[in-house]
């Protein structure tokens, strides 16, 4: 019988990579994003060329209790995840002063509310089974505070320390937790972002989404706890061990400057 994969923030980037990766796995898929007419068409694509089934669903997920609204949905449908991915997710640029609080607020919301209330809803029915994988997508900036972006690189640091005590808790027990942190990406969160002519973006070559959808895959397969895309992120990341906090700041805000 063919697994199910729950993909959120798939209509576009990693997300979308990560639905196309599963189905040629022969995997079917939850697809969950704002955009349902983007889903749909992706349906459409996807069970034609894998045939595999493809259950779409439109959904905020920086709305409260939109989670649960998912969850819900999948047990009247009688649809039980094998492999949660937690990629939906954004990023804002600006001085925390000024920037919008609605904006960091939804942020907050996605990147961390929802994230783990998915993990809390879906978790306990694999290890019933002793099953499951769960995939959460942080980044380099999980590792570092970052001024100009401080709310994201908050959030992304909470998904990784989340995501190491669950697969902690959970060692021997069949399923495993899998914290993916690329670096920049060539996947459209830039744009939504407002990071068009930063430093960051014009000193280092971005893979493709497709790059680190894979990358992500075969670690979350592995069952890897941490998933670092990149021999520079690695090497960067390892510097950080090192390196004055106050360093550290003074390179970030600079690289994410204008």
């Amino acid at each position: 019988m063919n697994k199910t994969a729950l993909i959120t923030g798939a209509s576009n980037g990693i997300g979308l990579e990560l639905a196309r990766i599963h189905a040629r796995q022969g995997d079917n898929l939850v697809l969950v994003a704002r955009n349902k007419k983007k889903l749909d068409e992706l349906k459409v694509e996807i069970e034609k060329q894998y045939q595999v089934s493809v259950h779409t669903i439109g959904k905020d997920l920086s709305e409260k209790d939109a989670a649960l609204s998912v969850f819900d949905e999948l047990k009247r449908n009688g649809i039980e995840v094998e492999y949660l991915v937690n990629n939906a997710g954004f990023g804002q640029l600006g001085e925390f002063a000024t920037n919008s609080w609605e904006k960091e607020e939804q942020m907050i919301q996605l990147n961390i509310t929802a994230l783990t209330h998915f993990t809390k809803l879906f978790l306990p029915a694999m290890l019933e089974r002793g099953s499951g994988k769960i995939m959460n997508v942080g980044s380099v900036a999980s590792f570092m505070p970052g001024p100009l972006m401080a709310v994201y690189y908050a959030t992304k640091a909470y998904v990784l320390s989340f995501s190491e005590a669950i697969n902690a808790e959970v060692r021997g027990k069949g399923v495993t937790v899998t914290a993916l942190c690329p670096g920049p990406t060539a996947s459209g969160f830039q744009d939504a972002a407002d990071m068009k002519g930063i430093k960051l973006l014009e000193t280092f070559k971005m893979p493709s989404s497709g790059v680190v959808a894979n990358y992500g895959y075969r670690a979350m397969m592995k069952g890897r706890a941490v998933a670092i895309h990149g021999f520079m992120n690695r090497l960067m990341v390892a510097s950080l061990r090192v390196s004055p906090r106050s360093l550290v700041l003074k390179v970030v805000k600079w690289i994410q400057k204008k």
